[in-house]
């Protein structure tokens, strides 16, 4: 336990001198085998090559960059004006009509993103210069992206949910199957607090213009390409057509084929979008050849068995230690970005949830847990200090300070852990389809 912590203390060190988090986990993750094992660096190269030929060979990895891929051209293709202008038309006369259909939005490009940093940073992009035209307080304004955002990474096809099912070896079509029914209580939950704030602070949310008929239903025509590509994704799952890999083609397929119809795409285009996505897949790569190699090293310490120890020590029952290990994960937060917890969280806490007696079949623990952690995750998206979401909205909008940002922040936090109670609470929210699919 004192190894693990020092090698906590040293990362955070190494982290904060601006090495990249792949490196650092890496660095810290064979140092410590390294120091750990009797046979000392010759066993750290050994468990090293190891995990690099298992992470690289691991079939169901091709899923990531497809996603990713898939992302980039729904980003290219221009989708999120049009979600942002169909939801506008229908919500935004109601009062914080502007900031419900920013909600309405983020959880579209949610359905084609999977990526929370993408949807927060295309929506900054689109929605609060709408709000401000509109008068709204720039506090709720960039609360209400930076929250919407976070959805990106629950809603399927999510790259959290893809990377949790590589590291715990859980089946990552029933994960996308778990994640639509949280997605959209977190859609109503953040909404539901919209309207809150409404009431409390009407200044800081005007009513929208009132749009007809008509011209509502005018716009409905735009939504055709973004169902039929969830559609296809995840009722090819949902029936068995295909696997989650053959989706994460299929939907970049179709993600490419939208970009083409919408004339949004040329061959210059094309060729910066395998650059981007090659880059981010690199990047995820490496910070999981770093988590491995942190594993190991987290399993020779003999960290989960004492963690373990000391939470059931407590004598607070199964569902007690999954509250401890839940204020664990909030406090985290607060200075670890997302991502980064998954990789050093999920090899320590998935065994000591996986030797609870919670009531849920072995089957379906790891899917249902996988909810849990992409939901704290979320919350680590808008969680001060370090709240990724916040900060990419504050260097796209230099004239917002992150103060400013912070302020508008608290409803959806109270929600986010609002519904996080409620999915521990009841675990059927996330596992109905999981059952339904077989």
């Amino acid at each position: 336990m004192i190894a693990l912590a020092l090698a906590i203390v040293v990362m955070l060190l190494i982290a904060g001198i601006g090495v990249p988090l792949g490196f650092t986990l890496l660095a810290v993750g064979y140092g410590g085998y390294a120091m750990m094992h009797p046979r000392g660096f010759d066993a750290a190269n050994v468990v090293f090559g190891q995990n690099i030929i298992e992470l690289a060979t691991n079939f169901q990895f091709a899923v990531l960059p497809l996603f990713i891929l898939m992302g980039v051209f729904v980003t290219q293709s221009g989708i999120a004006d049009d979600l942002y202008e169909t939801a506008n038309k229908w919500l935004g006369h109601f009062k914080g009509g502007l900031a419900i259909s920013t909600i309405a939005a983020c959880g579209g490009m949610a359905a084609i993103s999977g990526s929370s940093l993408a949807t927060a940073a295309t929506m900054t992009k689109v929605a609060i210069p709408a709000m401000r035209r509109h008068h709204y307080n720039d506090s709720i304004s960039a609360a209400t992206v930076a929250a919407g955002g976070t959805i990106g990474i629950l809603i399927p096809p999510s790259v959290a949910l893809i990377i949790y099912g590589l590291l715990a070896d859980a089946d990552i079509g029933k994960l996308f199957m778990a994640g639509i029914v949280p997605g959209l209580i977190t859609i109503a939950a953040y909404m539901i607090a919209i309207r809150v704030v409404g009431v409390l602070r009407p200044d800081w949310l005007p009513p929208g213009d009132r749009t007809s008929w008509r011209e509502r239903m005018r716009t409905l025509h735009q939504m055709w390409s973004i169902t039929a590509l969830f559609l296809l994704i995840m009722g090819g799952i949902f029936f068995g057509i295909f696997t989650a890999t053959e989706g994460g083609g299929i939907g970049a397929g179709g993600a490419l084929f939208i970009a083409i119809l919408r004339k949004r795409m040329s061959w210059r285009i094309f060729l910066d979008c395998l650059q981007e996505t090659g880059r981010t897949s690199a990047t995820v790569l490496t910070v999981g050849f770093g988590a491995l190699m942190l594993n190991q090293f987290v399993n020779i310490s003999g960290a989960p068995e004492e963690v373990l120890g000391a939470i059931t020590g407590l004598g607070l029952g199964p569902w007690g230690v999954v509250a401890v290990i839940l204020c664990c994960y909030l406090i985290l937060g607060m200075f670890i970005d997302g991502p980064a917890m998954i990789f050093l969280t999920v090899p320590i806490f998935v065994p000591l949830v996986q030797n609870l007696a919670l009531g849920i079949p072995a089957n379906e623990l790891l899917i249902w847990w996988g909810v849990i952690v992409v939901v704290v995750v979320e919350i680590s998206l808008i969680t001060p200090p370090i709240g990724m979401n916040l900060f990419i909205i504050a260097s796209m909008m230099p004239d917002l300070s992150l103060r400013t940002v912070y302020k508008g922040i608290l409803p959806f936090f109270v929600a986010d852990v609002l519904r996080l109670g409620l999915f521990v609470a009841f675990p059927s929210l996330a596992l109905w389809l999981v059952r339904v699919m077989g």
